[in-house]
């Protein structure tokens, strides 16, 4: 059987893996000239930038993926045990980073984010000491999220509304519905503190003011399992991917945008390319964005649940401004900052509403800033840093104009870097930039307004409410990635192409669940 993937990032990749190792005849198709998607690289005068994601937890995921082989798919068990990275490293080399995050506040102080709990403690001890005996309740609580939520039920498929309800009880009991922001304030008086144990959502495109707090669970993922980074970039990872990819008989075609996904008597038959080549397949996985795919890559009439008025009615994530930059090494670069630093503005629930809610674009800003030469040097010339900075803006449905804003946002954001000193005279120290918009989600990378992370998700976007792994208009179409469940995040990526693959196998009957398994599970 042949199956057609639209995509290949992260989720496409690993759920072809998943498919090649079924038996499956498994096609990639790319717009782009590379792979990735999100994750692609940006490759200029001897720098090397990650342009999507950096942060990489939960290393058993892709040991699990990287160890599947002929016939072995390895859709059970959900989390394996143990193994080491001896599969992973025959692809990527991955290093765990120390601390995860260094969190930098207005006031010169900062946060150093690790999995070492005494730390934790003597961090806040020095910032919040009023706040240490609300970080054990916190700790508790989140624990309990996380086993709950993450460990039992992170590889379900909710695919009904009935599935939900099964373990409602359980996430209402935990106190998992409420905001995350509301929840993180119940232990922590100190607005420092609040940031600290709230900001991770966003790195998933979430608004800390209306996520539910079930994503008070990111905390304990990373105390699991750390915060790793791949050498040579996360674009190292995706060429580890394909490798394995085509050592399983898989194949990836660039520069093969897809036009339409085809479908007969409700079936999905193969898919025609802007070229107008036509691509039979028995089956159809879609990478590609949610209101992208049901709304340009399907026919009106093949949609029925997920027409054009619910996807009008998809709130979707925030975008990025993204600033990517080569400059001289001064040597002194690693003595205020860290390979992944949060530099934290005055304001923190305004510029939330002002991005999410009200969609204008603030006077001030946050930042991620990466600076991954620290770690790996190679993705800089000798005696220079190749380093991004992240700065979260509202989808274009606000109206923003980022041709005539983009060039002067690019020297501000870089001038914020310099100016408040931590990167001292990085302005003269300049050898290369560039930088991506909104414009680039949603005309290079077809994410609807220039989303960066799919349909946000709040409350009602979460589980049997957020779009499903199964195509429920059309079948034989499946989908995978950020936009689906489980939601954005590369963790999440991971669990979504193994739950997809997991449907396939379901429906081709190639593959039976455990005994006593959840059929929700399927």
């Amino acid at each position: 059987m042949r199956a057609v993937v639209v995509g290949s990032g992260v989720g496409g990749l690993a759920c072809a893996i998943r498919l090649a190792a079924m038996g499956l005849e498994v096609l990639v198709l790319e717009k782009q000239d590379g792979p990735g998607g999100r994750a692609r690289v940006h490759r200029a005068e001897g720098f090397t930038f990650d342009m999507g994601p950096t942060v990489i937890t939960v290393p058993p995921f892709l040991e699990d993926l990287f160890a599947t082989g002929p016939g072995n798919p390895r859709l059970y068990p959900d989390f394996p045990e143990e193994e080491g990275l001896r599969a992973t490293e025959r692809y990527v080399k991955l290093v765990p980073l120390d601390p995860f995050y260094r969190i930098h506040f207005p006031d010169g102080t900062h946060f150093d984010y690790k999995d070492d709990r005494e730390h934790l403690l003597s961090e806040i001890r020095r910032l919040a000491p009023e706040d240490l005996e609300g970080y054990l309740r916190f700790e508790q609580d989140a624990k309990a999220i996380f086993q709950r939520g993450f460990l039992e039920l992170g590889f379900t498929h909710f695919g009904s509304l009935l599935d939900l309800l099964r373990v409602a009880p359980d996430l209402l009991r935990l106190d998992a519905v409420r905001p995350l922001f509301s929840f993180v304030k119940k232990y922590f008086r100190n607005p420092k503190m609040r940031r600290v144990f709230s900001f991770e959502s966003l790195l998933i495109g979430g608004n800390p003011l209306s996520v539910p707090a079930i994503y008070a669970m990111i905390h304990f993922v990373e105390r699991t399992w750390g915060v790793h980074f791949a050498m040579g970039g996360t674009g190292a990872l995706v060429r580890g991917m394909v490798r394995k990819l085509e050592e399983l008989g898989g194949k990836v075609r660039y520069q093969a945008p897809v036009r339409r996904i085809l479908t007969r008597k409700g079936k999905a038959v193969g898919v025609v390319l802007e070229s107008g080549e036509r691509i039979d397949a028995d089956l159809v996985v879609s990478n590609a964005d949610y209101v992208h795919t049901y709304g340009e890559l399907l026919a009106s009439e093949d949609r029925r649940l997920h027409g054009d008025w619910r996807l009008k009615r998809t709130r979707l994530s925030m975008s990025l401004f993204v600033a990517y930059f080569g400059f001289r090494a001064r040597g002194d670069e690693g003595e205020r900052l860290k390979h992944h630093n949060v530099l934290l503005s005055e304001r923190y629930e305004g510029l939330l509403r002002d991005i999410f809610l009200r969609k204008v674009l603030p006077e001030d800003f946050a930042h991620y800033l990466h600076l991954p030469t620290l770690t790996d040097p190679s993705l800089a010339p000798p005696g220079h840093h190749a380093a991004y900075t992240l700065v979260p803006v509202p989808h274009n449905g606000s109206g923003l104009d980022w041709r005539e804003l983009g060039p002067s946002y690019l020297e501000k954001a870089l001038r914020y870097l310099d100016e408040a000193g931590f990167l001292p005279g990085l302005m003269d120290r300049l050898v290369y930039t560039h930088y991506i918009t909104p414009d680039y989600f949603q005309w290079t990378l077809n994410s609807h307004l220039g989303n960066a992370f799919g349909p946000e998700p709040v409350l009602w976007q979460t589980a049997s409410l957020r779009p499903h792994n199964r195509s429920e208009d059309v079948k034989g179409l499946y989908l995978v990635g950020q936009s689906y469940q489980p939601g954005a995040g590369l963790p999440s990526v991971l669990m979504s192409a193994k739950m997809t693959a997991r449907l396939i196998a379901h429906d081709l009957g190639l593959e039976r669940a455990p005994k006593g398994l959840l059929e929700a599970r399927v």
